[in-house]
């Protein structure tokens, strides 16, 4: 498991990747973004969601808002 801090300014975005055999939670602490799962769902991201990305699905996260989007992340081995 390992774990970070996310900091982006308005309309930027960490960019597409994949899970690979982890899957992800989003702790939102401020601001307001998306996060985009590829063939999937877009999730509305603001303070105090927890979003959750599943294992093997390329993603990525943007800000939609007009202050900075921070957040933490939480990866851990999905098997």
């Amino acid at each position: 498991m390992r774990s970070g801090r996310v900091i982006l300014a308005p309309g930027k975005s960490v960019g597409k990747h994949s899970t690979g055999d982890n899957e992800e939670v989003l702790v939102i602490l401020e601001g307001q973004g998306e996060m985009r799962i590829t063939g999937g769902e877009t999730l509305s991201l603001n303070h105090s969601v927890v979003a959750y990305c599943p294992p093997h699905k390329e993603h990525d996260v943007l800000n939609t808002g007009t202050g900075l989007l921070r957040y933490v992340y939480i990866v851990a081995k999905a098997q």
